[in-house]
């Protein structure tokens, strides 16, 4: 990968455009969700768009692809005006779209995925022998060999997300729209994905890159639309655009407004904090988990950090119940517990927000409401039956006071975006009254504006009182909520960072090197602060 903030060489900014939107909009229930939106993506370009959740980017895509119909504007593929009706239209025009979850078939064959639907025959018969051939061979040209007879379910997340790339050039695809396709992925995987992407840029072909991870837009797109509200606000070259541009632009404010917390700030809430909510002692789980010790207090956020596979979210699961203990010792409100499930855990006070968002979070097809009362159904019920006007109460309560974005109450929670959805499930725990809040990667997925929005919800429940255990593997994230991290490698605790202890770079520190002494890294820590202190500029002006 590029270094951040670097352009890549390629630039196809030349070149006659693709596609061309110009002014659409459209509306759901007589409110704007696109207004006046512009793209245009130059054939063999990768090309950026992002917004905060809600900005209108999803729903652009979906009227390009048939999925909505637009309300107004214009859209040329290929020089020529088109208006597809269907997403199967637009993919025969030479448009495919792959997703942040991956549509694919698991049981099926690498190969059987690939060619779905399109399978060459021979005397009226599917020739499997070319299925696999042609699959292994359209592979092997992005640099990866596999099995392609084995069921596609078997391989990794990178290895399915190189898999949907393949279905889409074997289709002849003109542009292809990736989705958020690196949100599950390792840095190594998406390396291994941007070699691919850049190989289809190369070949000619348009790639529209949806993503909300800075690195990743200047180490593989040549240019960038940036939507906010339904509206576009600005179109460039990544080069012309650097980082700070690039998120105020699409905040539509300074980043003032999220500014991580300082030292005296961190300092203060520590000596102010409650008693301890839950002790745990040399917990254990092996292999994952082999001696992880912290305590959490109430009215305080301690960071968990670590690496990945580091054993953070199994030490969670473990708090919650989840997964059976094996060694170690739980306390909750100083009492000795032994957490059998998840439902002891509630029971207790504690809340789990789980990483896997789609898989272990939302109902996807059930309402907002429901998703968001789910926990605390049964006290709204009497006699089984539930009180609407006391659950309507709840969720009016709290779509204020998160500032959840959406037209209803009674719309699938699946088309909110991600950010309005990770609040919802934030609501779920809260409406609940925990005494403990376990947030794992809890702005996993979401876009800059969103995790400023989720931040600030957990500074505010931490001020009144709430006893908050934060997870993240964005480390500038865990430090703008945390007043204090417990930095776990290998499923050990190797070092706690209080107050002014803790920064960035101190806690890499101790992920490289535990608590085995002074390093090179806590120098240069050092050293910045008294250059920030000064007023200086380590990076040149």
């Amino acid at each position: 990968m590029t270094e951040s903030g670097t352009h890549p060489r390629h630039s196809p900014l030349t070149r006659p455009p693709l596609l061309e939107m110009q002014d659409i909009g459209i509306s759901f229930g007589g409110v704007p969700a696109l207004r006046g939106a512009n793209l245009s993506v130059a054939a063999g370009e990768v090309h950026a768009l992002i917004g905060q959740n809600g900005a209108g980017k999803s729903t652009l895509i979906k009227i390009l692809t048939g999925a909505y119909r637009r309300g107004s504007g214009s859209v040329r593929f290929e020089g020529r005006e088109v208006d597809f009706r269907t997403p199967k239209q637009a993919r025969g025009a030479g448009i495919s779209t792959i997703y942040q979850e991956i549509n694919l078939v698991p049981f099926r064959s690498v190969a059987e995925n690939i060619f779905l639907g399109r399978e060459p025959r021979r005397f009226g018969l599917i020739d499997w022998r070319t299925v696999q051939q042609r699959a292994s061979a359209l592979l092997e040209s992005f640099g990866l060999q596999i099995d392609v007879k084995k069921p596609v379910g078997r391989y990794s997340t990178a290895i399915q997300q190189m898999v949907a790339l393949a279905r889409a050039v074997s289709s002849d695809a003109k542009m292809v729209i990736m989705d958020e396709s690196t949100s599950s992925l390792d840095e190594r995987e998406v390396e291994l994905l941007f070699t691919v992407v850049r190989k289809l840029r190369d070949d000619g072909r348009a790639v529209i890159f949806v993503s909300h991870r800075l690195d990743e837009l200047y180490a593989l797109c040549d240019r960038v639309t940036v939507m906010r509200d339904g509206q576009t606000v600005a179109q460039s070259t990544m080069a012309e655009m650097d980082k700070l541009q690039l998120v105020t632009t699409m905040l539509g404010r300074t980043l003032a407004a999220v500014v991580q917390e300082d030292t005296a700030s961190r300092e203060a809430n520590l000596a102010k904090r409650g008693k301890q909510v839950l002790g745990a002692s040399q917990l254990g789980a092996p292999p994952k988990v082999n001696g992880v010790s912290l305590d959490v207090h109430a009215g305080e956020a301690v960071g968990l950090a670590g690496l990945l596979g580091s054993g953070r979210t199994e030490t969670m699961r473990l708090m919650f119940g989840a997964d059976p203990l094996a060694q170690g010792s739980l306390s909750i409100g100083g009492e000795a517990v032994a957490l059998k499930s998840p439902q002891d855990a509630i029971a207790r006070g504690l809340a789990y927000l789980t990483e896997d968002r789609k898989g272990e979070g939302i109902v996807p097809e059930l309402s907002v409401r429901d998703n968001l009362t789910l926990v605390c159904l049964r006290t709204l019920a009497k006699n089984g039956v539930v009180d609407v006007k006391k659950q309507q109460a709840i969720v009016d309560r709290f779509i204020a006071s998160l500032g959840i974005k959406l037209r209803s109450a009674d719309q699938p929670i699946r088309e909110l975006s991600g950010g309005n959805q990770q609040k919802v499930l934030l609501a779920r725990w809260l409406a609940a009254q925990p005494a403990l809040l376990l947030l794992d990667e809890p702005t996993r997925g979401i876009d800059v504006g969103a995790k400023a929005d989720v931040a600030k919800i957990v500074r505010e429940l931490r001020d009144a009182g709430l006893a908050v255990l934060l997870s993240a593997s964005e480390l500038e994230e865990l430090t703008a909520v945390a007043d204090r991290a417990v930095v776990i490698r290998d499923g050990r605790t190797v070092a706690e960072l209080n107050g002014a202890e803790m920064s960035e770079t101190a806690i890499m520190d101790a992920i490289a090197y535990g608590s085995e002494g002074h390093s090179a890294l806590a120098d240069a820590a050092q050293s910045a602060h008294i250059e920030d202190a000064l007023g200086g500029d380590r990076h040149g002006a």
